[in-house]
């Protein structure tokens, strides 16, 4: 009997030490094998019916005001992605800040790479989010940098601590020569979005910050595959700056920056963006 239970004592003792060592035992992490290819927005800026030309080309607003257009500058970021069955991917924050300006077409593109497969939904804002605004000046980098060379050129208001999301400016012969708001006496109109919710949670300020959702099934779907490139074609109708859901006038709005009024801009942000179609299995290496 006393052999018997020194046998099966042993028995569970192994047992008990090999479970052990197995469990103890970190498994290594599964390799990433996930293939990726490129995808990129294409952001091509018109007026109206018209591709965006500067002054001295002139456009027309909805309340029949001429006006020529000097700058438009705006920051794009946080991009993610949506498949047919709900998966998101959300490109890494580190990659997802792009600078539009509209002089320089080569700059309409925001590239990143994304895992394969067919997305049929994007999302981005229109601005910088409230994290990025706030952190270490330092740890700002690419469009984000203080470095002149390279990064916001101008679109950041150092009283406020804040970018400027959007900017646009121009001459309207109609602001009177009085007009207050332009110092210049060029009869200039100056706007100057921006607006992150400011650093205290309890005392916010102006956020303008706004997220654009595009659905991509009526005029195609992103098929992102390894080697090659999906390009999201989106049109960006400045006029409907002035002819969005509020429309207004540049004789009595000359100048807009960090006021109430700029949220009645901000809003106007989400019905600028139209998708016109999208280009799949582009070589990576084309600029379209």
């Amino acid at each position: 009997m006393k052999t018997v239970y020194f046998t099966i004592r042993t028995f569970i003792l192994s047992i008990s030490l090999l479970f052990g060592v197995s469990c103890s035992k970190k498994e290594a992490p599964m390799p990433d094998n996930t293939k990726k290819g490129l995808f990129s927005i294409e952001f091509d800026n018109i007026v109206g019916d018209e591709t965006l030309g500067f002054d001295p080309r002139v456009y027309k607003n909805a309340k029949g005001e001429a006006f020529r257009i000097k700058t438009l500058r705006y920051f794009i970021s946080n991009i993610k992605l949506y498949k047919a069955d709900g998966t998101e991917y959300i490109v890494p924050q580190e990659k997802s800040y792009f600078f539009m300006e509209g002089s320089d077409r080569r700059s309409r593109f925001a590239k990143v790479e994304v895992p394969e497969g067919d997305y049929n939904k994007v999302k981005f804002i229109v601005g910088v989010d409230s994290a990025r605004s706030t952190m270490p000046t330092e740890d700002r980098q690419g469009v984000l940098s203080f470095n002149p060379e390279a990064g916001h050129d101008g679109m950041y208001w150092g009283w406020n601590q804040g970018y400027i999301f959007f900017k646009l400016e121009g001459y309207c012969d109609a602001i009177s020569d009085d007009q207050q708001g332009d110092p210049t006496g060029n009869k200039q109109f100056r706007y100057h979005i921006g607006g992150y919710g400011g650093y205290n949670p309890k005392a916010p300020t102006l956020n303008n910050i706004k997220e654009v959702t595009m659905d991509l099934n009526p005029a195609g779907i992103a098929q992102v595959r390894e080697g090659l490139r999906s390009n999201v074609h989106l049109f960006v109708d400045v006029l409907k700056i002035f002819n969005g859901p509020y429309t207004f006038s540049i004789v009595q709005h000359p100048t807009v920056m960090f006021s109430d009024f700029s949220q009645n801009i901000a809003n106007n942000f989400l019905s600028m963006f139209t998708h016109d179609h999208t280009e799949n299995f582009v070589k990576s290496e084309s600029e379209l």
